[in-house]
């Protein structure tokens, strides 16, 4: 059988953090138990070495997550100019925060990078959860 290998979490370098913080949108990647692929438009925000984006508590991305808390998230800048592609993708483990304080502080942090969230798209618990990502791996190109 074979061995786990014990995950660790690593900073995400200065210069792609800069990137990451800069976008608008990235987007997750999930597996659900049947080993589906799911991936999705979310918004996020970094705080304290990890990134966070809200959803709906009973969205497929969050079903996936209680399946299987592996995620990736891409954040990219296209260009018909190949030479001028930017791009960071972070590999990590999700966490799912359903309310407290770490759930008040992201949703303040997502409603001061994303004015129209609060009137479009309220973040209110128990409808809705935080996602915190611990990132493993940071691939970025084009930086």
């Amino acid at each position: 059988m074979a061995r786990k290998r014990a995950r660790t979490p690593k900073p995400i370098p200065g210069k792609e953090l800069a990137f990451i913080r800069a976008q608008r949108v990235a987007r997750v990647a999930t597996v659900g138990r049947d080993f589906e692929p799911h991936n999705v438009p979310v918004c996020t925000v970094a705080i304290g070495g990890k990134l966070y984006f809200a959803s709906e508590a009973n969205a497929r991305k969050i079903r996936n997550l209680f399946h299987s808390p592996r995620v990736a998230l891409v954040f990219d800048e296209y260009d018909e100019d190949w030479k001028k592609l930017r791009g960071v993708m972070v590999v990590g483990e999700a966490t799912i925060i359903e309310r407290g304080p770490a759930f008040h502080r992201a949703r303040l942090a997502l409603y001061r990078k994303y004015k129209q969230y609060r009137k479009m798209e309220p973040i209110v618990e128990g409808e809705s959860v935080i996602v915190a990502v611990t990132p493993e791996k940071t691939f970025a190109w084009g930086l």
